[in-house]
C-alpha cells in the first residue's frame, strides 16, 4: 500500500484553522459520505498561534466522528491530543478507516466514550459504557451484523465442571474459566460465576491474592456470539450490566487480583484484565478489540479499563482498527506488564 492511498485527501492545518473560526459544523459525520476526518498535523506553511492551536483542538474535540491524525514525532503535540488516534502506522490508518466507514455509528459512539469518560472515575465510566453499548445494540449496524452472521450450531460445552473453578489455599485463591472446548467466551454462565467468584473476593479482605487465568487454549475468546441479541431489549440489556458485570465487581477487589493470560485475548479477554495491576502474558498471547465490525463498541469495560493503561489514542486505534496486538507490543504500551514462557 502506498502512503499517498493513506493520506489523500487529509487535511492541512490550514484548512483546519479556517473550518475551526467558521465553526464549520458538518466536516464530516456519520450520517455523511465522510464518516471520519484525517489530518495532517506539522504540514502547515506556518507556525500557528496559540490561540489557532487553542480554536482547532476544540473544534477537532467537537466533531461527531473519529479525528485521525498523521504527524511527525512532536509536531503540535497540543494539536495530536486532540485527535481520537494518532498513527504513522500507514496499515492500521487505513484498517481503521475501513471499519469507519463499515461501521459509521459504531465508530462515532466509540470515539465519544473515550473523550468523555476519560477523566470520570470508573464506575461512572462503566455506567457510560453501558448507555452507548445499548444505545448500539439497538442500531441498524448491529442488527445487520446479526442478520448476516451465519450461526455456527455448536454443540454445548463439553466440559463438565462449573464454567468458573476458584480454589483457596490459605489466603490465597485461585480463579480460572473452564470451557476450554469454546475457547472460554464470556457466556451468561461464564459472567454469572465471574461475578460470584469476585463477590466472594471482595466480601473477605482475608483473601491477599487472586490469580484469574484460563483453562485450554485461550484465555477469553471474548462474548459469547450465540448470546447475541438474546435479550429482549436494549434497556433491559443496559439493567442487567448494571447488575451484573464483572468488572464492577472486580474494581471492588483489583489491587489484589493478578490476571495470567495466554492465547486469544478478545474484547472481554483484555478488558477484564486490563483492570488489575498486574498482567502476565505468555508469548503466545494476542490481544484485539473486534467489536467494531459488528457495529458495537467493547462493552466489558474495556472503555475504563483499557485507555487507564495506553491511553485514549491507542485504545482507539485498537478499537478502530480491530488488529491483533502480540504480547512484546503489549508489554512496550503498557497494556500487559510482563512476558513469561
Amino acid at each position: 500500500m502506498q502512503a499517498a492511498s493513506v493520506t489523500r485527501g487529509a487535511i492541512g492545518l490550514d484548512e483546519l484553522a479556517a473550518w475551526a473560526h467558521a465553526h464549520v459544523a458538518d466536516a464530516a459525520s456519520p450520517l455523511a459520505g465522510r464518516p471520519y476526518l484525517l489530518v495532517r498535523i506539522g504540514d502547515s506553511g506556518r507556525t500557528p498561534g496559540a490561540q489557532d492551536v487553542a480554536d482547532i483542538g476544540r473544534w477537532l474535540r467537537a466533531q461527531p466522528c473519529p479525528v485521525l491524525g498523521i504527524a511527525d514525532a512532536g509536531a503540535h503535540e497540543l494539536l495530536q491530543r486532540s485527535c481520537d488516534l494518532v498513527s504513522a502506522d500507514e496499515a492500521a490508518l487505513d484498517a481503521a478507516m475501513d471499519n469507519i466507514r463499515h461501521s459509521p455509528l459504531a465508530a462515532m459512539v466509540l470515539v465519544q466514550v473515550l473523550r468523555v469518560t476519560e477523566q470520570m472515575p470508573v464506575e461512572h465510566a462503566l455506567t457510560v459504557e453501558s448507555l452507548a453499548y445499548a444505545t448500539l445494540q439497538g442500531g441498524e449496524e448491529h442488527r445487520r451484523w446479526l442478520a448476516a452472521r451465519t450461526p455456527r450450531n455448536r454443540p454445548a460445552a463439553r466440559d463438565p465442571d462449573p464454567a468458573v473453578l476458584v480454589e483457596r489455599t490459605g489466603n490465597e485463591v485461585e480463579i480460572r474459566l473452564n470451557r476450554p472446548s469454546r475457547r472460554n467466551p464470556l457466556s451468561i454462565e461464564m459472567r454469572d460465576g465471574l461475578c460470584e467468584a469476585l463477590e466472594l473476593v471482595a466480601a473477605d479482605p482475608s483473601i491477599a491474592r487472586v490469580r484469574i487465568a484460563g483453562n485450554g487454549d485461550a484465555f477469553c475468546s471474548g462474548g459469547d456470539l450465540d448470546e447475541f441479541g438474546a435479550t429482549p431489549d436494549t434497556a433491559t440489556a443496559h439493567a442487567v450490566r448494571s447488575l451484573r458485570l464483572p468488572a464492577a465487581t472486580l474494581q471492588r477487589c483489583a489491587d489484589r487480583v493478578e490476571f495470567r493470560v495466554h492465547g486469544a485475548c478478545i474484547g472481554a479477554g483484555i478488558e477484564l484484565p486490563a483492570f488489575a495491576p498486574t498482567v502476565r502474558a505468555r508469548r503466545d498471547a494476542f490481544f484485539q478489540l473486534p467489536e467494531i465490525r459488528m457495529g458495537l463498541i467493547p462493552g466489558a469495560g474495556g472503555c475504563a479499563s483499557i485507555p487507564r493503561r495506553i491511553g485514549r489514542q491507542r485504545t482507539a486505534l485498537m478499537a478502530l482498527s480491530a488488529a491483533r496486538i502480540d504480547a512484546p507490543t503489549a508489554l512496550a504500551w503498557g497494556l500487559i506488564d510482563a512476558i513469561e514462557d
